[in-house]
């Protein structure tokens, strides 16, 4: 990217500081909101005696005795990983509704879909989401950058922290309550010199890296200074009546490195807004950052832990003993340096009494109702039930329907988090469509899978892309499982309802099918009948130039007769024989030809028989 020589001015320096000043500030605004992020951490990876301290630090705590247990039975990672497991099945398919029943509004919806597939299958987005996932259910909030990319001049999806996005206002529910948002991120000096041409001064940057510590050592969070790195900050700007194309500011240290126009036309109405998409696990009112499914189990965890290492101690001490002596009957020192051994002498002072085990009793039973109570506790507070987690049936469950109703209750426990994810992604995928629509150039070719499972080259401009009315069309519903899809896919095809008039089932039904079930790979491009298909489509593209060739005796009749048909009924043809009306009577006499031909083929077969 160019620079110009107006962002070396001393004005320049001065609007770079003042960047960095307004980061700072907003960084210090949030400090109990990342310390917060930074105990759920804590807590998924193990480390479950951590606090918050009073200046928003995270360390570990200190036993109140040598002797007390400090073990973490770790309920929160297991949540986490079946939350993410459920949620990895939201995986929404969107397409482009027509703005109208025109066939020109008709070809521009299929031509987005088309284009939205073909960038969700080369992005592979479906990580990009799962990525995003881990750090909504995390921290509660994750984010979606959607921008173009200058070196492949192509559209780029990245699943971005929460640690890096600063909003001006951290009441603000919404993106669209924002009115100034900061992404600032650490990058290596080098990285950002080839971006800019500007080489920055190294900073020392910090990286708080949850990880696992000793239960009866105090650790603080360990922190990770790399050399050679420096925070890049990109200030965006909403559109005012002072900046009616809004701001982005790209700064880092002391320097500009660029100043201008939001570049992004991307709003619901063509204006320039931010690339970013927000995704929340939970939504919190009168809070930017959502909540976590994580942040509502740590003071159950706390209480868990508290009674299994109470429960502990209380089985040492009866499993141990305690062992009761007069004072100066027995040398204590050696008695607490080896205990009591199996056939070792204990040595008393005469006229005193042995020493002797206290009566401990039996563990309190309060104990284990209290461990069970809050064990049925998770299930509730965090939408994680046994069924889920375990894949264990309740005793009472004994038909398939129970079984069946608890599935559904517990994939409606998920249900507000799947709609968020589905409104990101959507919100993505109308982003992806305006990019395309400002900066693709001239024709494109775009590879993408047809209904009927074959690869088909789609070409097409920006003028192509139309309406941004993104929809969910296939949804893998969380509350439908890929189980329970195939079954009503049997018993819709033993219905018959999935056959066309005659009962049989077309290709684009087989493939679907067979893609429902996992096989939709064995539908492949090389079947002869797909080889006759593709070649009538051919034809029927050389038909719509004015060339139209002679049938062939291998033809597959059937085929070609039905292909020719369906493109004659077209729009694509009608406007074609407007500019060529000799097409109309070429093709009417290659539909005869083929017929011709079946009939004498069949003749031939009868005579033979």
């Amino acid at each position: 990217m160019k620079r110009s020589r107006d962002f070396e001015s001393e004005a320049a320096r001065r609007t770079a500081l003042a960047v960095r000043a307004d980061y700072e500030r907003r960084s210090e605004a949030r400090r109990a909101t990342e310390a917060q992020w930074t105990l759920n951490a804590c807590f998924v990876a193990g480390r479950q005696f951590a606090e918050i301290t009073p200046v928003f630090g995270v360390e570990d705590t200190l036993p109140d005795s040598e002797w007390q247990e400090r073990q973490a039975y770790n309920h929160v990672a297991p949540v986490l990983e079946t939350r993410l497991a459920k949620l990895a099945a939201v995986r929404p398919v969107m397409s482009v509704r027509p703005a109208s029943g025109a066939d020109e509004d008709l070809k521009t919806a299929e031509v987005s879909t088309k284009i939205l597939s073909a960038v969700s299958a080369r992005l592979d987005t479906e990580n990009v989401i799962s990525r995003a996932t881990l750090w909504s259910e995390l921290t509660g909030t994750a984010f979606y950058k959607v921008y173009w990319d200058k070196k492949s001049k192509d559209v780029s999806i990245a699943a971005v922290s929460p640690y890096e996005l600063f909003p001006d206002n951290l009441c603000a529910e919404t993106l669209d309550d924002v009115r100034s948002l900061i992404h600032a991120r650490a990058l290596p000096v080098g990285e950002i010199r080839d971006m800019y041409g500007v080489t920055p001064a190294a900073e020392e940057v910090e990286l708080a890296m949850p990880e696992r510590s000793s239960s009866r050592a105090l650790a603080d969070i360990r922190r990770i200074r790399p050399e050679g790195y420096a925070v890049l900050i990109e200030r965006y700007e909403r559109p005012s009546a002072e900046k009616p194309e809004g701001e982005l500011l790209i700064t880092c240290g002391d320097k500009l490195l660029w100043s201008g126009a939001l570049p992004y036309e991307n709003g619901r109405s063509g204006e320039r807004t931010f690339p970013f998409v927000k995704q929340d696990a939970l939504p919190a009112a009168g809070m930017f950052f959502g909540q976590s499914m994580v942040e509502r189990a740590i003071p159950l965890q706390r209480a868990y832990n508290a009674v299994k290492n109470r429960k502990h101690e209380f089985m040492n001490r009866l499993c141990a003993g305690v062992l009761a002596v007069e004072d100066g009957s027995v040398d204590t020192d050696a008695l607490e340096a080896d205990g009591l051994r199996p056939g070792s002498v204990v040595v008393y002072r005469r006229g005193s009494s042995p020493p002797h085990m206290l009566d401990q009793g039996s563990v309190p039973s309060a104990l284990g109702a209290e461990e069970l109570r809050l064990e049925e506790e998770f299930n509730v507070i965090t939408g994680v039930s046994d069924l889920m987690r375990s894949s264990s049936v309740p005793a009472r469950a004994n038909s398939g329907t129970a079984i069946q109703l608890l599935i559904d209750q517990d994939d409606s426990r998920l249900a507000v988090t799947s709609d968020l994810i589905r409104s990101a992604v959507r919100e993505v995928s109308r982003m992806v469509l305006r990019l395309y629509k400002q900066f693709a150039e001239g024709e494109r070719l775009t590879r993408c899978v047809g209904d009927d499972g074959r690869v088909e080259l789609v070409a097409w401009t920006r003028s192509d892309i139309g309406s941004c009315d993104v929809v969910c069309d296939t949804v893998a519903e969380s509350a439908v499982s890929r189980t329970g899809r195939q079954s009503r896919l049997l018993e819709l095809l033993s219905l018959g309802l999935l056959g066309d008039e005659d009962g049989r089932l077309s290709p684009t039904t087989r493939h679907k099918l067979l893609d429902a079930f996992g096989y939709g790979s064995w539908e492949t491009a090389e079947e002869l009948r797909s080889l006759h298909e593709q070649k009538a489509d051919e034809e029927n593209l050389a038909a719509l130039s004015g060339e139209v060739k002679e049938p062939s005796e291998i033809d597959d009749h059937d085929v070609h007769i039905r292909s020719h048909i369906r493109a004659m009924l077209g729009s694509d043809y009608a406007e074609a024989v407007k500019k060529r009306p000799e097409t109309e009577e070429k093709m009417l006499a290659h539909v005869r030809a083929h017929r011709t031909m079946k009939a004498l083929s069949e003749k031939a077969e009868a005579g033979n028989a």
